[in-house]
């Protein structure tokens, strides 16, 4: 699995010259969208079949500051998965590999009606792709 890179843009600093805290949670989303992706289970894909996956939980701890251009790579992992939630970690590290960010998003499965959605019993492959990458 690659890492997703992210490069820090001029309007994700603040005042004091340092990225917005805010921003990394963006940057999450950005590299959850490319890691589903990566194991054949884009965004368009999921919501095309019937599957919506909101957010119930974020996380973030900031280790180190970053900067307008600072080069960030965020490596996603599975950190856990049950039928109907999934919880995947992110380790955000600079271009010298310190790690500046860690957190964490916990995601549900819904219908576009709104109803909780058993991976295993209605979309056997979907459950089975993310149980194989689940530590």
């Amino acid at each position: 699995m690659q890492k997703y890179r992210h490069i820090v843009q001029y309007y994700e600093t603040d005042k004091m010259g340092i990225t917005h805290h805010s921003n990394y949670i963006r940057w999450m989303e950005e590299a959850r969208i490319d890691f589903l992706r990566q194991i054949g289970w884009d965004y368009a894909k999921l919501e095309s079949i019937g599957i919506i996956s909101p957010v119930i939980a974020v996380n973030c701890k900031y280790k180190k500051s970053t900067t307008f251009e600072d080069v960030i790579d965020i490596d996603v992992i599975v950190e856990e998965f049950k039928e109907v939630k999934l919880k995947l970690q992110y380790t955000m590290t600079n271009a010298q590999g310190e790690i500046v960010c860690q957190g964490y998003s916990e995601h549900g499965f819904i219908n576009p009606e709104g109803k909780l959605i058993r991976l295993k019993r209605e979309y056997p492959d979907f459950y089975h792709a993310l149980s194989e990458l689940a530590e």
